[in-house]
């Protein structure tokens, strides 16, 4: 498969993913969309794949929504007058989809939906839905020259990308408002105080830092992962622990019966666990259990 917007490298048991558009600051289309929810899906049932890191091409992460387009800059149809009945009713329709929904919301799901763990490498520039995709991302690390940006209120908009859901989760309300309220672009070092990334990296030593994470994950039970992945942002957002306990008791019962035994005979004879349960066949039955 061939993107026009994104580089998609696999370089066992690491996808790299690049926003690859330089000579535009990696600005997001429409087409970036669609190419980055293609490559999340694929990534999703490819076994080779044990983690994504995300990167931007350039000295830019990604510098937003590409305003040069014509007519709804957005690519949002304005001839249409949707509800939330349509949202509720209509979602998957391609009136709706097309035309209404969010393109970085759109992303910001498919990678939610993606059963391998996900690090954004932010190597500079991340405003709008350069800032707002990563919210999606599991752990963000930040170049030096990363600087970061929810300006959505400075130029009369709203964040996107699921972001509302996933911002606050990370940093808390209170800083995740203030972030969005006030617009402005904010250093590597204040979105790690602020508990926005994991830490501030020396530019050259970016990469590398997020492939060691990105290889200590890859190392584990691939069904594991994907399962503690599900449970972690569904289970967190349920209103009782009852629900996390149903998962987890399914969860617990059927990985016991394969990766389960590998992993506890490997602790007990002091090696590396071999891991053979594959995300593309052996997820358990009650996977995915929110549908």
């Amino acid at each position: 498969m061939s993107y026009n917007t994104i580089d998609y490298q696999v370089d066992d048991p690491i996808l790299t993913l690049t926003l690859n558009r330089p000579e535009n600051l990696n600005a997001f289309t429409v087409e970036m969309c669609d190419e980055l929810i293609a490559a999340f899906n694929r990534a999703s049932t490819d076994d080779s794949i044990g983690a994504i890191v995300v990167t931007g091409a350039g000295r830019a992460f990604c510098a937003g929504m590409d305003l040069n387009r014509v007519d709804n800059v957005f690519g949002l149809n304005e001839d249409l007058s949707p509800s939330m009945n349509d949202l509720e009713q209509r979602l998957e329709e391609p009136e709706i989809m097309e035309g209404v929904r969010d393109t970085g919301g759109r992303v910001a799901l498919a990678i939610y939906d993606c059963t391998k763990p996900v690090i954004a490498a932010i190597n500079g520039a991340a405003v709008g839905i350069g800032a707002t995709m990563t919210c999606a991302m599991d752990i963000r690390l930040a170049s030096e020259k990363a600087r970061i940006g929810f300006v959505f209120s400075k130029l009369g908009i709203v964040p996107e990308a699921c972001s509302s859901w996933f911002l606050p989760r990370i940093v808390g309300v209170s800083q995740a408002l203030e972030w969005t309220y006030s617009g402005e672009i904010f250093s590597a070092e204040e979105a790690q105080q602020g508990g926005f990334v994991k830490a501030v990296i020396p530019a050259d030593q970016l990469l590398e830092e997020a492939y060691k994470i990105a290889r200590r994950m890859a190392k584990c039970s691939p069904v594991s992962i994907a399962l503690i992945r599900q449970m972690m942002y569904r289970n967190s957002a349920q209103t009782h622990p009852i629900e996390a306990h149903k998962v987890e008791s399914l969860g617990m019962f059927y990985t016991s019966q394969k990766d389960g035994k590998e992993g506890v005979s490997a602790f007990l004879e002091k090696r590396q666990a071999e891991f053979t349960a594959k995300t593309s066949s052996d997820m358990p039955a009650f996977y995915p259990w929110w549908e």
